[in-house]
């Protein structure tokens, strides 16, 4: 019989402990998870991150470096780029993968997934809202999206159809950018810029561009993106535990 007193570790990948990295973790602790915030200066290695956590949270943050998806940078706009965290992030997917743990990857989250396995990334137009001059989110786009009935996302949520989601990129994927080995679960239905990728050959690896943490922003049945992913995680635990 399994203790259920023990939570399963959901590894938080951030920049930094703030204001927007709190939102990923209260979205863990709701849903009974313990969380684990990983930033770069810990020095965490894919060992470590195996042998601690049952689960993984890619969040939000700087651009992805061109580096990892295209020769020549982007240099029409001014960028953001946190390059200690892009090799940390890169080397804990890549064994979360290949040991099928549960993977939540958010907005840069789900664009490094891309990358990670083969994609690109594309600059996009009307899906970041606004900012202020330090850099915080002034206002929030919005837009609708159609998520695909038979999709992994659109089981966990409960529904698959037409919804309104939040959106702060400024990068996206589009099907000329999406990796070979990842399935699209929703599309903008403005300018079909997908807002889902979810891997076939996984038991629980989901992405999402729009953001679920920012909870007064989208329909309350998005909260069952973290419920699920610590469910997936806690039966990883206990699994582990049984060997």
């Amino acid at each position: 019989m399994s203790d259920t007193s023990i939570k399963p570790i959901i590894a938080v990948t951030a920049s930094a402990l703030d204001q927007h990295t709190q939102k990923y973790i209260d979205g863990v602790e709701r849903s009974n998870g313990e969380p684990w915030v990983v930033l770069p200066e810990h020095g965490v290695d894919a060992s470590e991150f195996m042998a601690k956590a049952n689960a993984l949270v890619l969040t939000g943050g700087d651009d992805v470096h061109p580096s990892r998806f295209d020769s020549m940078p982007l240099a029409t706009r001014t960028q953001t780029f946190n390059e200690p965290r892009d090799a940390m992030e890169v080397e804990l997917l890549k064994a979360a993968l290949n040991d099928d743990m549960p993977v939540y990857a958010i907005c840069r989250g789900m664009q490094l997934l891309n990358v990670v396995l083969g994609g690109s990334l594309t600059e996009l137009a009307g899906h970041s809202g606004t900012f202020t001059d330090d850099g915080e989110v002034d206002t929030v786009a919005y837009h609708r999206i159609f998520i695909s009935p038979g999709s992994k996302l659109a089981a966990v949520v409960g529904s698959g159809g037409i919804v309104r989601v939040n959106s702060i990129h400024h990068q996206g994927v589009r099907e000329a950018q999406k990796s070979p080995l990842l399935m699209a679960g929703a599309y903008s239905l403005e300018d079909g810029v997908i807002e889902s990728l979810e891997s076939p050959s996984h038991r629980w690896v989901i992405g999402v561009q729009f953001h679920p943490e920012r909870r007064m922003e989208l329909p309350p049945h998005f909260d069952r993106l973290f419920q699920s992913l610590v469910e997936r995680a806690e039966e990883r635990l206990f699994t582990t535990q049984k060997r």
